[in-house]
């Protein structure tokens, strides 16, 4: 994963801290921390794609938007029939 790592503290629920312990101890990661910046990083990943996702509904509902959209569509079309080996 790389990256400099910096100790932080936070509080966790009982069961969660056992749950952790448990999966370490069989083998599901090297150690907690690990295990803890893998589900952090995949959260983190999903919250962005989310947030990507509204700003593209939203964006949809711009006709500005949507115009300039299907004017860059029509400036590629050839290009993109190209590339795919048909004719435009």
């Amino acid at each position: 994963m790389g990256g400099k790592s910096r100790k932080a503290t936070f509080n966790l629920r009982e069961d969660v801290l056992t749950a952790l312990s448990e999966v370490v101890a069989r083998g599901a990661a090297p150690s907690k921390n690990a295990l803890v910046d893998r589900a952090l990083r995949r959260e983190l990943k999903e919250l962005q794609r989310q947030l990507t996702a509204a700003a593209w509904k939203q964006a949809a509902q711009d006709p500005l938007f949507m115009r300039d959209l299907g004017e860059i569509e029509d400036a590629f079309m050839d290009a993109d029939a190209e590339t795919a080996g048909g004719t435009a």
